[in-house]
């Protein structure tokens, strides 16, 4: 299997034992041999001769296998999981056996990368290999599931950990609290929370309280993490900055940031606060729009033996750049010169990101120029800015000239960039070179994604190409994105635009069809499925235990299937009747034989690019009956395109 370039195979020829598998199956629940020759896993290089080490060959700890582990290790803390990657390729391929560390290590790697469509085959490698996972090994892959927003197979994990004879920790525990909390279920963050009290060597610590305040601050229920908090004190556990800078988070967030500052100013005899702390008091004031009270609690950070760093002044600063109060903004500049505080390439951002929202980019390029000569190496999010700035200025020529720039720097472009870059040609019309870019973005491995492609319908819509609009569904059906319910609402603008409301309506069920509409951000992988087996134990604990099921079920994952189908995209033909405007049927609607029998074919696919290519050249688009041939077969009329056509 090869993930990022790196292919993930086990070479040895180690013979798995029955003691990887439970009820004869083993983690991925299916036959392992089976699962690794699809994947491919099994199948080495072609000429390549396969050497194994003596030492792995026995079974022994291999000193090799060992220092590489730590180097991957190192590598991964650096945030440079690839190489990590590479370094485990290179000790399968000498013929040593990745030991249960090393896998699990790989496996921290791949949950960085979030690489969790990896996590199958590295399962079935350590079954292959006959390895016994640890409690260190299901608490990584816990820990990955919960990543991936996919609770029901990490709880399933919980469950087979417990058949392995493995005992959940308390990090165990605390990683499924937080899961459930990511995933927006803080009721079962309380149910994982009271299972800890069944446990006999497994007790909450400080991080399991903070864990659950944040899961129901981040729901905004802030009464049940003030609760939390006092179960919290009468266990004899006290809060510390990071409980209270949840709940001052939450106050903030639900534009009470008095109240936050009211919490801060009573706990300073009792916590010390931190930068973090009035950050988030000045956030939600900036946010508020209150920036004398922001700019106040800077003044009050001194007294409360706290001086404030970057954040604060980048905080600062982009809420007096919202109200465009540039006095302001230089006095702040000022400041920070004053305390010493270095600025840094988020500071420039806010700068550049004020000025080019304005099409301002003469301002933009003196701070540009500023960045570069105080060392900070602009990233691909500043040049997103300056070639948004140059659409908006209309030079979507300079922007494209970015990434040029880019290239020649070793700088790559994200999709952001790309599809800035894409809007502006579409802006003024240019269609052609939109497309090419596009074309260039594909050659550039780099994936567009539904902004992307909503960009170009947008631009073929402005051209009076509802034609070309549909189209794009086809570019989105291979390159994997699903349209969404916004897609098809510009695809039906871009029909009403030349006055086809048939077409319009059609456009706008389309997500009843062929290519239906994306519903994922809407829906985690738990709902409107089946409760699983493992999850109905945890059910009937609770049960057993006092506790009543109000909040949503446990169920499995979520699998989400491609909506787009692979038969094209929508037909070249209505076969029903298409509505017109008056003027065109005028002469039609005086005939009864018409009105009771005819059935309309249009074909768009020619009709529609000649009368609206007339459109650019001939002002408003019209119909009328002359643009028809109009032929009368047994009481059928068919409606032909014109002769233009």
């Amino acid at each position: 299997m090869v993930e990022n370039g790196v292919q993930l195979t086990l070479t040895s020829t180690v013979k798995s034992t029955s003691k990887a598998r439970i009820n004869g199956e083993g983690l991925n629940g299916s036959h392992t041999k089976e699962k690794l020759e699809q994947n491919g896993t099994l199948q080495a290089s072609k000429g390549q001769k396969q050497h194994q080490c003596a030492t792995c060959a026995k079974g022994h700890a291999c000193q090799l296998v060992i220092n590489r582990t730590r180097q991957m290790r190192v590598l991964i803390d650096k945030k440079k999981p690839y190489q990590a990657h590479s370094i485990f390729k290179h000790l399968v391929d000498e013929g040593h056996k990745p030991s249960l560390v090393t896998y699990t290590t790989l496996l921290t790697g791949m949950t960085n990368q979030r690489m969790f469509e990896s996590i199958p085959s590295l399962l079935a490698q350590i079954e292959l290999a006959g390895l016994r996972p640890d409690s260190i090994f299901f608490n990584a892959l816990i820990n990955a599931f919960v990543e991936a927003k996919r609770m029901s197979e990490a709880i399933n994990t919980f469950w087979k950990m417990k058949h392995f004879g493995c005992h959940p920790t308390t990090s165990t525990f605390n990683t499924l609290i937080k899961g459930y909390g990511i995933v927006g279920k803080p009721e079962e963050s309380q149910r994982i929370f009271d299972m800890m009290g069944v446990e006999v060597s497994v007790r909450p610590n400080l991080t399991t309280y903070n864990i659950l305040v944040k899961a129901w601050c981040d729901q905004r229920n802030l009464e049940e993490a003030w609760t939390v908090m006092g179960k919290m004190r009468a266990c004899g556990v006290e809060p510390d900055i990071i409980t209270y800078n949840t709940i001052a988070s939450a106050y903030a967030n639900n534009s009470e940031t008095w109240r936050a500052e009211e919490l801060i100013v009573e706990i300073q005899t009792r916590v010390r606060t931190s930068e973090r702390t009035w950050g988030i008091i000045i956030g939600g004031y900036c946010r508020e729009g209150r920036l004398e009270e922001a700019f106040r609690c800077v003044r009050q950070m001194k007294g409360a033996g706290v001086l404030p760093n970057v954040v604060i002044f980048n905080t600062l600063l982009k809420g007096f750049l919202d109200s465009n109060d540039m006095a302001a903004v230089d006095n702040i500049l000022g400041l920070m010169e004053q305390f010493g505080i270095k600025p840094d390439i988020v500071t420039y951002s806010h700068q550049l990101n004020a000025f080019s929202s304005l099409g301002h980019m003469a301002k933009c390029m003196k701070v540009f120029d500023k960045m570069i000569e105080a060392g900070i190496e602009p990233d691909p999010q500043v040049y997103s800015i300056l070639a948004k700035g140059y659409v908006r200025a209309q030079q979507p020529e300079k922007a494209e000239e970015l990434l040029l720039q880019m290239s020649q720097l070793g700088i790559r472009p994200n999709v952001v960039t790309f599809t800035t870059v894409i809007s502006g040609w579409c802006s003024v019309a240019d269609m052609e070179n939109a497309m090419r870019v596009y074309v260039r973005m594909r050659d550039s491995s780099v994936h567009p994604n539904l902004r992307t492609f909503e960009t170009l319908i947008w631009g073929y819509s402005e051209q009076k190409q509802p034609w070309k609009a549909e189209e794009v569904l086809q570019m989105m059906q291979e390159a994997g994105i699903k349209p969404k319910q916004s897609t098809y609402s510009l695809i039906a603008d871009a029909w009403k635009a030349v006055g086809l409301i048939e077409n319009t309506n059609r456009a706008n069920g389309s997500s009843n069809g062929r290519h239906a509409i994306d519903k994922s951000d809407h829906l985690d992988d738990d709902n409107n499925l089946q409760r699983s087996e493992d999850d109905n134990k945890l059910q009937s604990f609770e049960e057993s235990n006092g506790h009543t099921m109000n909040g949503p079920s446990h169920s499995s994952f979520l699998q989400v299937t491609r909506a787009l189908g692979s038969s094209g995209i929508v037909p070249c033909k209505i076969q029903k009747a298409v509505e017109f405007p008056s003027k065109s049927l005028h002469a039609v609607k005086n005939t009864s034989l018409l009105q009771r029998s005819c059935q309309f074919q249009l074909r768009y696919s020619g009709f529609c690019r000649k009368q609206l290519q007339k459109q650019k050249h001939g002002g408003l688009y019209r119909q009328s009956t002359n643009s028809f041939k109009m032929i009368n077969f047994s009481g059928r009329l068919q409606l032909n395109s014109c002769s233009a056509c």
